[in-house]
């Protein structure tokens, strides 16, 4: 732990401050340069650049470079247990990494709205949503946020981690060489404006200090804001209670617009259109999403491996995104077969207007219903529903007049449909990338599963999401482009297409030299007293679906070391248990189906005359408290 203080000469020790933490351990085995280097880097060159230039912070900024992060935040918990500085921070920054680059992502931001309404208005270069902070907290993986936000004292403050280039995550190719290019020097921008902010604000307070007023006090009791990123170019921002307003709208004027039509009969006929509507355009984000996943089973029926997708994220594109498609397009050739429950002899207006009629609102109720749901859970993340609902409604209102001048059927029509729309599109096809890529990139580290079902779940998943993601991007188009989709002709296509994405990516071997198979091996010696050795093993495994019968076959010379002969079965192995790895926990949960094989004990023998041991002295409790406190003894041998 090496905290860094950063002020002007006037700064006393009591001032309220900025933290910005990161730390410099890595994983046994990784160089560490993404996770957490180009953290320390980007502090380093911040903390050289505020001394070299004139700008002089009008709060102190400390910097603090901590260890045993890897180890459940030791270095961070240190330093709020212990260090003078604990009770000075006013605002943290704390900077992580999920891989070697790409965009920085604020992942999480609290307690109060105040550090994302600062990051809205600093960051250079923004990348950040709201929604992350619905998922992040159920992912088994917590950053030192945790420490500084939750477990001691609600500081203000936020999680700013790289996400993408997870391929070499905690693995020994975590080298400066595969840091993407660019990524430090926008991240260190972005930090630097960030800090500057911070420093300035007025609302920066001691939290900890006993005087401190129940009027600033009240600025940090306010609810998570609702925010995100526009194509990283600007910050849309707004606060809760703004929210409830906003994100009630669209459910409201789905209601409201059936009793628009005079007579109650009338009103209630078209009320049951819109639903008609709804339920098809909910089949067809299900079917959506479900249609790949079945394709994807049916790919891993007819071939040896899975996840082919994982060195060539292209080849899952190419897969899912046909076939879901064709999910959003089935909905739309049953509506067919469905009569209206409008008279269009009595409402005096063709039976394709009121078909359109059903459609769109069916589908914008559908986003609406979403958003509300959002909203009623306290989630953050529905303004991804509620700006495809919003931005449908111009669509609309261009829509119905352009068929004054050019026909409900002309492509110019559908066009001025479209248009409108593009904003919205094309935020899904970024966010559902950017989700996607980080998808992919982690299912080679989720942990094998048990077989036979475990070998499914990564395709399963990724199929899932990619179905989604199209379902998202193309549904809002449906209502009134689907009439140039659901054709006979258009169905084969994506059918045909389908399987061609299927065929290909059969072809292509799951791994490469930039996005490798993860293997776990540790040579393991099982002993009694100090100096005697009952068992000597190789322990093998694997984190993702393809199993260690994969290894043997395309690595001959690992099969070879183990002495593993061609009528080797997984039923027949001896299983390494999980305790076997604590060494590596919480990993070690991830596995199962680890092997152990056979192993000369020679080495150790030759390095100890007796062996390390580690012993418990004595232990004692405090039952009011819950503490435990533990003597341990360890003899390096």
């Amino acid at each position: 732990m090496s905290p860094r203080w950063i002020s002007s000469i006037d700064s006393k020790d009591t001032d309220p401050s900025v933290l910005v933490n990161g730390h410099f351990d890595s994983p046994l085995g990784s160089p560490g340069a993404g996770d957490c280097g180009s953290c320390v880097a980007s502090m380093l060159e911040i903390a050289r650049l505020i001394v070299d230039t004139s700008w002089v912070p009008h709060h102190p900024v400390i910097f603090l470079f901590n260890g045993a992060e890897e180890l459940f935040m030791l270095g961070s918990h240190g330093f709020m247990k212990t260090n003078k500085w604990n009770n000075t921070i006013g605002a943290f920054v704390n900077v992580e990494a999920s891989g070697t680059g790409g965009p920085d992502l604020v992942c999480q931001s609290g307690p109060s709205s105040w550090p994302s309404n600062i990051y809205a208005e600093a960051a250079i270069y923004p990348m950040a949503t709201s929604a992350a902070q619905d998922v992040f907290p159920i992912i088994p993986g917590d950053t030192d946020y945790r420490i500084f936000s939750e477990d001691y004292g609600s500081i203000p403050g936020l999680d700013i981690i790289f996400l993408l280039g997870g391929y070499f995550y905690h693995t020994s190719f975590d080298t400066v060489e595969q840091l993407l290019p660019g990524s430090i020097q926008a991240r260190g921008e972005n930090l630097f404006s960030i800090i500057k902010a911070f420093s300035n604000s007025s609302k920066l307070q001691n939290t900890y200090q006993t005087n401190y007023s129940e009027a600033r006090a009240s600025l940090f009791n306010e609810e998570r804001a609702i925010f995100f990123d526009y194509l990283s170019w600007f910050m849309i921002f707004y606060s809760k209670r703004v929210a409830k307003i906003l994100h009630s709208f669209p459910i409201f004027l789905f209601f409201v617009m059936p009793f628009t039509r005079g007579r109650f009969s009338s009103c209630l006929s078209t009320l049951c259109d819109f639903v008609k509507g709804f339920l098809l355009h909910a089949v067809g984000i299900i079917l959506a999403i479900i249609v790949p996943v079945v394709f994807s089973l049916l790919r891993l029926l007819f071939t040896s491996q899975t996840m082919n997708w994982f060195a060539h994220p292209f080849l899952a594109f190419l897969m899912f995104i046909p076939c879901a498609l064709v999910g959003l397009i089935i909905p739309r050739i049953i509506w067919r077969h469905f009569p209206l429950s409008q008279d269009p002899a009595i409402v005096k207006r063709s039976k394709e207007a009121l078909s359109d009629e059903a459609r769109f609102w069916g589908a914008f109720g559908f986003y609406a219903l979403l958003t509300l749901a959002y909203l009623v859970a306290g989630l953050s993340g529905g303004f991804v529903t509620f700006v495809a609902s919003a931005s449908m409604l111009p669509s609309w209102i261009s829509f119905c007049l352009s068929v004054k001048s050019f026909g409900r059927h002309s492509f110019r029509s559908t066009m001025f449909y479209i248009l409108p729309l593009f904003p919205c599109l094309s935020y899904a096809v970024y966010f559902g990338g950017f989700l996607a890529q980080f998808l992919i990139e982690k299912m080679g580290m989720m942990g094998s599963l048990p077989l036979p079902y475990g070998y499914y779940v990564p395709d399963i998943i990724v199929a899932a999401v990619i179905g989604l993601i199209t379902g998202w991007s193309v549904g809002p188009l449906m209502p009134i482009c689907g009439r140039w989709l659901a054709r006979s002709s258009i169905l084969r296509f994506l059918l045909h297409l389908s399987l061609l994405g299927l065929a290909i990516s059969s072809q292509f071997f799951p791994y490469s030299t930039s996005a490798p198979k993860r293997i776990v091996f540790q040579h393991t010696f099982r002993t009694t007293g100090v100096s005697q050795i009952t068992e000597s093993t190789y322990d093998l495994s694997v984190l993702d679906s393809n199993s260690l019968l994969f290894i043997f076959k395309h690595s001959p010379e690992v099969a070879k070391l183990l002495n593993v002969t061609s009528d080797f079965s997984l039923e027949s192995a001896s299983l390494s248990k999980r305790h076997d790895w604590m060494v590596i926990f919480p990993v070690s949960s991830l596995f199962s189906n680890s092997l152990k094989f056979p192993a000369k004990e020679d080495d150790i023998v030759k390095q100890y005359e007796f062996f390390p041991t580690l012993s418990v002295q004595n232990t004692s409790s405090d039952s009011e408290k819950g503490h435990r406190r533990v003597h341990l003894e360890f003899y390096l041998g």
